[in-house]
């Protein structure tokens, strides 16, 4: 007869038991207190009795480790959330009071919706564990208690008098959205098509030849003045007053205007040596400082502009302190205004030499390179006319005058005398081939603070030009893209529409299934326009999805800064310079090196080379982020109040098994809560 198929287990187990059995006599001889009195003739009942007794002293001892590990565990738990409370506590403490106090209203507005999402989800849950999702209950049945009665109460308001004006408001914001994404897709083509034709902006002068090798004469060259208005810009002071000084342009016909309005003292006292040194090797350079600091940067032009000497100058180039002009910079500008007498402004690109440091500088990246690859372009190119970009442009004096100057009723001092200048009848180019380095924002404190000057700014000026564009005397073709494109479409549908769309109704469609938000609003039309936007930088594609949801992220600010713009509300007249690190890349700095051509004349060791500020300055710089103070992140309410909301809906949408929107919500809210908690970016101190 064959063995079993489980012969040799059966063998293997009688051998460990029969070792086991001899194991514990042995021991039972030897250890007193581990004795058991035998009633059982049974050798087995034996072996089992002691076996039985060293597994519950065993178990005994395993009971108290466990204890000791869960009490070990809930102190650990405690301590961390004590200490997440405390830091939270003094992060959002930390805020100044003025910026509490603006952002107060809409953050009340943001945490009554997160408690009326709470309080759904918690109904929501008890509905769903009790089944009524699958046979929701009626008032005229017969229901057991009270919260059944109250859930059947609740169906018959939401279904009558809650989803029907919520899916109105939807139905808008689709055919807003789709709208604008009708736009961005006519600019892409309308960039398509210029792409295609070669066109280019053409200047009739060309001032290659140098005046040395006898081109041209001195004579030739017209009057320019550049102006760097800056304030308290202790990191890139240097390296923007060097890239202005250097400008392959003959010394005695520009002159370079330091606009400081800064409050420090030490600051003061480094930009006046700056000048003194460029003015020891003969270039024009005059220091202005304003002792009353009104109207911030238009209120530093306006009064550079009233000096009586400009009235020399035909033409003044504007850099905002964290911007390096190329050598030849006025030299691929200024010979596009020789026989254009009604051009105005000549606006070159921008170029960062931080666009890679970390996520929210490429995702900034993403946004600007549309701006100017495809708005200002287009813009340019068919109605000669675009948004001032601040900086980096090259005005007509001329036009400046007829227009009213600057003006310090708007913090987008840029935006408004752009519009006035169109409105007067006067021409824009825009050079999307001569591009001026700068650098971008690098933390979100930063980013966040632009931004909303950036969006409070243009509802400031839709206010007050309003009745000014409709009494001008330009074509209603013009009026109309004034009004309806440049204001109302892309400043302030755009930020409305995303806030409220994918903040504040998706989260809502969840809690009221009777309003529907259609999938693909949720995810092939965000996804094309996305796509649109990233074109123009086709090396961040790998960055499409968080680009994506980020945007959505920074609606949350852009809606609030329109909103206070546009109704005066809180800081929306108030102007915080952006914060630089004063990023240089080696080869500017070498450029700016090879550039020097004459030693300085020191006095008493103070002044030095250019070169040698540059790499002292650079150094200093590098020390500085090593050993200063030590950084921390930030809580940002709205960002995290927002996070929870799309959280909570997201957990709704899992209940109801509503796949691409639990998807989009859960991702959104990870996006919110990245952000609230000062994750992206670099952090600051």
């Amino acid at each position: 007869m064959s063995p079993s198929p489980n012969y040799e287990f059966q063998e293997w187990w009688n051998k460990q038991r029969t070792s086991d059995h001899n194991d514990l006599l042995s021991s039972s001889e030897t250890s007193s207190f581990l004795k058991v009195d035998i009633h059982s003739p049974s050798t087995e009942a034996s072996v089992g009795e002691k076996d039985r007794s060293r597994s519950a002293r065993q178990l005994s001892w395993i009971y108290l480790l466990k204890v000791h590990q869960i009490a070990h565990f809930l102190a650990f738990i405690t301590n961390g959330f004590i200490t997440l409370i405390r830091t939270a506590k003094r992060r959002v403490s930390s805020r100044s009071s003025g910026s509490h106090r603006s952002e107060s209203r809409f953050y009340q507005i943001i945490k009554f919706f997160l408690l009326i999402s709470v309080v759904l989800l918690i109904f929501e849950l008890i509905a769903y564990f009790k089944g009524w999702h699958f046979s929701p209950p009626t008032v005229e049945s017969e229901v057991e208690d009270l919260v059944e009665y109250i859930y059947a109460k609740w169906l018959i308001i939401r279904a009558n008098y809650l989803a029907p004006p919520l899916q109105s408001l939807t139905n808008a914001c689709i055919v807003l959205f789709m709208i604008q994404s009708v736009d961005r897709l006519v600019l892409v083509l309308g960039c398509f098509y210029i792409k295609f034709r070669g066109f280019k902006p053409e200047a009739e002068m060309d001032y290659t030849e140098d005046v040395e090798n006898g081109g041209m004469n001195v004579e030739d060259y017209p009057m320019v003045m550049l102006q760097i208005p800056m304030c308290n810009e202790r990191e890139v002071y240097q390296q923007s007053i060097a890239a202005v000084c250097i400008q392959d342009w003959p010394r005695e016909r520009m002159l370079v205007q330091i606009l400081d309005d800064s409050d420090d003292a030490d600051v003061q006292a480094l930009i006046k040596v700056e000048v003194h040194k460029w003015q020891q090797k003969g270039v024009h350079i005059i220091y202005r400082h304003r002792l009353i600091r009104t109207g911030y940067k238009a209120g530093n032009l306006k009064s550079a502009m009233n000096c009586d000497y400009v009235k020399d100058y035909e033409f003044v180039a504007i850099f905002d302190a964290d911007f390096q002009p190329a050598p030849d910079f006025l030299k691929k500008t200024i010979p596009y205004f020789k026989g254009n007498d009604d051009l105005a402004l000549v606006q070159t690109r921008w170029s960062f030499v931080n666009k890679d440091e970390n996520l929210l500088t490429r995702l900034q990246n993403i946004n600007l390179a549309f701006h100017f690859e495809v708005e200002q372009q287009v813009n340019g190119w068919f109605i000669n006319f675009f948004g001032f970009n601040g900086t980096a442009g090259v005005w007509r004096i001329k036009a400046l005058k007829d227009c009213g100057g600057w003006l310090e009723r708007t913090t987008v001092e840029d935006m408004d005398i752009a519009v006035r200048a169109h409105l007067c009848g006067w021409k824009f180019i825009y050079l999307n081939d001569v591009k001026c380095l700068c650098e971008l924002p690098e933390s979100y404190e930063a980013y966040k603070k632009q931004q909303h000057r950036w969006h409070s700014g243009p509802m400031q000026l839709f206010r007050l030009c309003f009745i000014d564009i409709l009494h001008s005397k330009v074509s209603w073709v013009k009026k109309a893209n004034l009004i309806f494109l440049f204001f109302l479409l892309r400043k302030l549908i755009l930020p409305f529409y995303s806030f409220t769309l994918f903040c504040i109704i998706l989260p809502l469609t969840m809690f009221l299934p009777e309003a529907q938000l259609p999938f693909w609003v949720v995810c092939y039309i965000p996804g094309l326009v996305s796509i649109l936007n990233i074109l123009p930088s086709p090396r961040s594609f790998p960055f499409i999805v968080p680009y994506l949801l980020f945007e959505n992220t920074m609606s949350v600010t852009k809606f609030n800064a329109m909103v206070s713009g546009l109704f005066k509300l809180g800081s929306s007249y108030e102007w915080i310079v952006t914060k630089k690190l004063g990023r240089s890349s080696e080869a500017d700095l070498v450029a700016m090196v090879e550039n020097e051509t004459a030693p300085l004349v020191e006095s008493g060791g103070v002044h030095r080379s250019s070169s040698e500020s540059g790499l002292a300055e650079l150094n200093k710089l590098e020390m500085t982020k090593k050993t200063g103070k030590k950084r921390r992140n930030r809580l940002y309410r709205k960002e995290l109040a927002l996070a929870f909301i799309l959280l909570t809906a997201s957990l709704r949408s899992l209940l109801s098994a509503q796949g691409i929107h639990f998807y989009f919500l859960l991702f959104q809210g990870i996006t919110f809560l990245v952000v609230g908690l000062d994750l992206i970016g670099e952090q600051v101190s």
